[in-house]
Formats: structure tokens, sequence, C-alpha cells
């Protein structure tokens, strides 16, 4: 019997896909804030006469804080926990993104563009964090799907949504109306988050099916050192360079193309430029399904299974790099799509990879080390793009994404037998 005063919660079975539910809403509400930029750059270039060098140099200022930041902001949530740490960016990120509203050139878009880096780069170690503890490793993969289908959602609702602000009031309110949805979020996250051992409304079975999945050993966070000494950080982190510059091209340079060299106005590109992130969600969900079922369906390994699905995504990448050949817009948009559906099978199976193979305690921490060698990847491309776009055009620098990817499956699958679970080290 309850003792008088007690507050009687009730019991939610299966919590831990509402939680991911709570992830994937935060993740959408980051990347509509994210890729609000990419959607009025060709308003933006106009109206603040901004080259398209200037534009990279905007793009790269949230690029290099969001990569600064990445392990910074793992180590954080790793230190002070998910509620409150996750809780506390999502209002950074919001507060930066409104601040775009006061932008009145280049420099100072490119001032707040690096305070919303700073802030969104928790989303991702955050989200990777919440997946290693609320679930076994059967399900991480499936669970990073749907989580991770949060980058496309809110990609995808971006073009439609700001486009349609931007028209009815203009650019600056547009800014505005997407940073404050991660206010509403923050609210909610901080409202109903909590650890599986801590939660009021987890069943014990559920409680127990986590906690009987945990690694056998003493639970201790790895120092940034060991992280960075450890060879199964560098076996995942070196294709994570490689893919990365594939949706960061995506996310900041599809609409700039598309008005470009494919001569679309803003009304087409809000027709279009959703479709890619529509194709990734679907490439991400699926993505985390292809683990379990090459595990069932040919019997292999947990690690291998990732791999396998990593390498099928990079041959799928191959599309996009033959965008310089599409002889209508239409198709160049199809060849999007598949390599958007592409890239987000393989960013899932990456981040869980980091689940896989560092521990709770260090998730965070190690995640957030794998993304900032993906987002150095996707600097320096920017920079490539912002030099060369305007002389050579896009059709080269897209060709080399598709070939980044297959090297990037080439270095997985050399070093496989590199990525062992934290219980294997620790019986070896």
């Amino acid at each position: 019997m309850p003792r008088a005063g007690e507050r009687i919660v009730k019991r939610i079975p299966h919590l831990r896909w509402w939680i991911v539910a709570l992830i994937c809403a935060g993740t959408i509400a980051n990347y509509l804030a994210r890729n609000s930029l990419g959607v009025l750059a060709p308003e933006l270039k106009t109206s603040m006469s901004i080259s398209t060098a200037q534009y990279s140099y905007v793009v790269m200022a949230f690029q290099f804080a969001y990569t600064v930041m990445q392990p910074i902001a793992g180590y954080i949530v790793d230190r002070f926990g998910l509620r409150a740490g996750f809780a506390f960016f999502g209002i950074a990120w919001s507060a930066a993104n409104m601040l775009h509203a006061l932008a009145g050139g280049w420099i100072s878009l490119a001032f707040f563009r690096g305070l919303l880096g700073l802030a969104e780069a928790a989303a991702i170690p955050s989200g990777m964090k919440a997946i290693a503890e609320w679930f076994p490793a059967r399900e991480r993969s499936i669970a990073t799907g749907w989580f991770n289908a949060g980058t496309s959602l809110g990609a995808l609702i971006a073009p439609p949504l700001v486009v349609a602000v931007a028209l009815w009031g203009n650019w600056r309110l547009a800014f505005i109306v997407t940073g404050a949805v991660g206010l509403v979020w923050a609210a909610a996250w901080y409202a109903f988050y909590r650890s599986p051992t801590e939660h009021p409304a987890i069943t014990p079975r559920e409680q127990a099916m986590i906690a009987e999945d945990r690694p056998k050993i003493p639970a201790r966070k790895a120092s940034a050192r060991e992280i960075l000494s450890s060879a199964r950080f560098w076996v995942i982190a070196v294709p994570r360079f490689l893919a990365e510059p594939a949706w960061q091209t995506f996310s900041f340079w599809i609409p700039l193309y598309l008005a470009t060299e494919r001569h679309m106005d803003l009304a087409h590109i809000a027709a279009f430029a959703w479709l890619p992130f529509l194709a990734a969600d679907l490439g991400g969900v699926l993505g985390g399904y292809l683990s379990p079922f090459f595990m069932k369906r040919f019997h292999v390994n947990l690690i291998p299974s990732r791999v396998l699905g990593i390498s099928l995504g990079a041959v799928l990448m191959i599309a996009p790099g033959c965008i310089g050949l599409a002889v209508s817009p239409y198709v160049a948009i199809a060849l999007f799509c598949i390599g958007g559906f592409a890239h987000q099978m393989i960013s899932v199976l990456i981040n869980t990879l980091s689940a896989d193979v560092f521990t709770p305690e260090e998730v965070g921490t190690a995640n957030g080390f794998v993304g900032q060698a993906g987002w150095v990847g996707g600097l320096l491309f920017t920079f490539l793009i912002g030099q060369y776009a305007d002389r050579v055009g896009y059709a080269p620098l897209f060709a080399a994404l598709g070939i980044f990817d297959l090297i990037g499956a080439a270095v997985l699958i050399a070093f496989v037998r590199r990525l062992s679970l934290p219980q294997m080290e620790a019986r070896s």
C-alpha cells in the first residue's frame, strides 16, 4: 500500500520506446533549427549580398564550433547527467537560432551560427548515451534508427515550414519560429526524462531486462586519453570522417545547388528539397533493422552485422556521386534521395557501433569524439565547396562523396577485429 501523501505513478510498458520518441522529437527540433540556414541561403545571399565563399564561411563557423564542442558536450552529459545536460543544450540552441534574426551581414550571421554549433553539438552524443542506457545491445541499432530519423525529419520539415514563414513574414521571423520549437522540447525533456534506475514509470520487468544486458564489469568511465588511444575508436572515427561530408553537403548546399545550377526559385526548392530527407528517414529506420536481420538470416555476430549494413550503404552512395550526369533537376533530386537513404543507413550503424564498443558511462564522450572526427571531414569539404563550386561546378565535388564512403567501408572491413565489445576486453 502507498504511504499517505505518496504519489502513485502509472507504470508504462515498453517505456524505452517512449524515451526514443522523446529523443527523436529533440533531434527534430535540433535539425529544424540547423537546416533553416540552408533553406534560406538563396534569400540571404541576395538580401545581404553574400558570395558563395562567404556563405561557406558562415556554414564553416557552425561546423567549426560544432566540431570543437562535440566531445565537450558529451563529457558534460556524462558528468552532469542527461536530464539536466540535454535540456540545457536544448535551451541554448533555441536561443542561438533566434539570435540569427539580428544578423546584418555575413560576419554577424557567422557569429550567431557559431553559437548555434556550440549548443547543437550535444544532440547526437546525448541521444547515443540514452540509447546505451535504455537498450540492450540487440535493440540498439533499431532504437538508433528511430531516434536518428529525427535528423531527417527536422531537415524534411524545414523547407516547407521555413519558406512558408519567410513568405508570410520574412527570413528573420523564420529563424525565431524554428528556434522557439526547441524551447518547448527542452521543457518536455526535463519534465519527463529519467534514467532507467530512477524513472518512476518503468516496469520491474523492463528494468530487469535492461540491467541484465549491462556489461558485467565495474562501471568506470574511460578518460579522453584512453578513448583516443584505443584502436576501436579510430576504426569507427575514420569511416565517420569520410561519411559526414555527404550529410553536411545535403543539409547546407542542396537548396543553393538547386538555385544556382538547376535554376529553381524558392517556391520550387520548398516543393522538392525535402524529398532527400524523407528518403533519409527511410534509410535511417531501415538501417536500424538491417543489423538484426543480418544476424538472424546470415548468422553473423553483432559487430560484423553493423559493418555489413555500412558496406551496403557505401555501395548505394555511388548514386549521388553521379549527380553531375543528371539530365534534369528531377533526376538530380532522385539521386540525392538515394544518397540521403544510403547515408543515414551508414550514420545509424556507425553511431550504434560507438554504443556497442564503449560502456554507457563513457559513450557520451566517446561518441562526441567520433562525431568530432566526422565534423572535421564535413568542415574541410565545405571549405572545398566554397572555394571551388563556382569554378568547377558541383559535379566533381559530389562525385568525391561516393568514393569517401567506399573507402570508409573498406577500413571497417579491414579492421573489424579491432572492434571488440567492452565485456570481451575485460575478460582478456
